[in-house]
């Protein structure tokens, strides 16, 4: 490999939310003197590609950082990369920016819904999701998924029930899913464009994940499955997840049909949301310009580390059921067998294990007894993190 994903970064003492946060402001648990080993916040610790660096401290150099344009070679770039990695032909007035990609769900919560209205997601799905719903005045209609034979699947008889009521409005899509690391298949997503549009639900697409597949999958964008999908649809994507760029909050949205774009331009307006801030653009364009080779060879590393965490998990705690990963970065882990009361086995993670992962509850109900863990890391810190996994849960 060109690129050193071994190499261990200390990343304590940066303000890194994920190494530097103390779990007890979080987790409400107590825990022995020393941190534990942190693989929750689903950022990488690894450096990011040197051309990105590179133009960054070139930026940097320049030494004026006043207001900044966004220029045509960043809506280029984000053009060739929607084109080449996924075969979607996206059009430039299409894309709209947001800080990220929370904020621009929460942002499309106040465009598209009415205070009561619903909007439903599919748990156990990505935390924030219910703060978005719920904090913009509307109400959660979940569409669990359900596990069968060790893997998720959707429930399209409730989900079709859920998009009838002439309340809900809006639909909150996790592609690829966090946690569980389905790939939806393009049928899939045309069925659920197909409910939404007859029933006049609107389409997020968070697809923050798109570009972390492992092999033998393919993301298939929402708006990209076909003419109905695309006209009832806002896709938001980013550098963040890919290239590990979340702390320079360059979030892209991107909307077809012009009503819903200008619903949600008038949400960034109502908010006075700005542009993306000159290091955000800067780090966007040379990300999806120069970081290809460093993304192939990243997804390597993670299919490497997945199969090290299953392998090892197998041999030494077998009770531990590894859901296949098909996209993202993130380990879906059932503890059950182990541990059946889930605030007891989160205590026990932290306390005993050291070790400081999300708990599947918070993801929903539905998540009870899992564990979520970030697989891009160095494999020395995955392998001391099942380590001491094992010592505390395999007595």
């Amino acid at each position: 490999m060109a690129y050193d994903f071994d190499r261990v970064i200390e990343r304590r003492g940066t303000n890194c939310s994920k190494w530097d946060t103390d779990p007890r402001t979080i987790e409400g648990v107590d825990y022995p003197v020393g941190s534990p080993l942190p693989l929750w916040i689903a950022d990488m610790d690894f450096e990011v590609a040197p051309e990105i660096t590179e133009a960054l401290t070139e930026r940097a150099r320049h030494g004026v950082f006043g207001y900044t344009l966004i220029p045509d070679s960043c809506y280029d770039a984000i053009i060739d990369w929607e084109a080449r990695r996924h075969g979607w032909r996206i059009e430039r007035e299409w894309i709209q920016f947001a800080p990220g990609a929370v904020p621009a769900a929460h942002m499309a919560v106040q465009a598209f819904c009415q205070p009561g209205d619903r909007v439903i997601i599919q748990r156990p799905v990505y935390y924030p999701f219910f703060r978005t719903v719920l904090n913009n005045g509307a109400q959660i209609a979940n569409n669990p998924l359900v596990l069968r034979g060790g893997r998720y699947e959707i429930d399209f008889e409730d989900f079709e029930r859920q998009a009838r009521d002439p309340r809900t409005t809006l639909f909150i899509l996790c592609s690829p899913h966090n946690p569980t690391g389905r790939v939806w298949s393009r049928e899939d997503l045309e069925r659920l464009g197909d409910i939404c549009a007859k029933n006049g639900v609107r389409v997020f697409a968070d697809e923050l994940h798109c570009d972390i597949l492992m092999p033998g999958y393919k993301h298939h964008p929402f708006g990209n499955v076909d003419a109905v999908c695309r006209e009832n649809s806002m896709t938001v994507i980013a550098p963040s997840k890919t290239f590990n760029l979340a702390g320079l909050q360059a979030t892209i949205l991107i909307t077809p049909d012009p009503r819903m774009r200008l619903l949600y331009e008038n949400v960034l307006a109502r908010n006075s949301i700005p542009r993306p801030n000159l290091f955000a653009i800067t780090g966007l364009e040379a990300a999806y310009r120069h970081g290809e080779r460093w993304l192939d060879e990243l997804l390597v590393y993670i299919k490497g580390n997945y199969d090290f965490l299953v392998n090892d998990l197998q041999e030494r705690l077998p009770q531990v059921r590894v859901m296949p990963l098909e996209g993202t970065f993130l380990a879906w882990m059932d503890f059950s067998a182990l541990e059946p009361d889930p605030y007891v086995l989160q205590k026990r993670m932290l306390t005993e294990a050291n070790v400081w992962l999300d708990e599947g509850w918070v993801f929903g109900p539905e998540g009870n007894g899992f564990e979520r863990l970030v697989l891009a890391c160095p494999r020395s810190i995955l392998k001391e993190a099942l380590d001491r996994i094992v010592r505390a849960f395999g007595r």
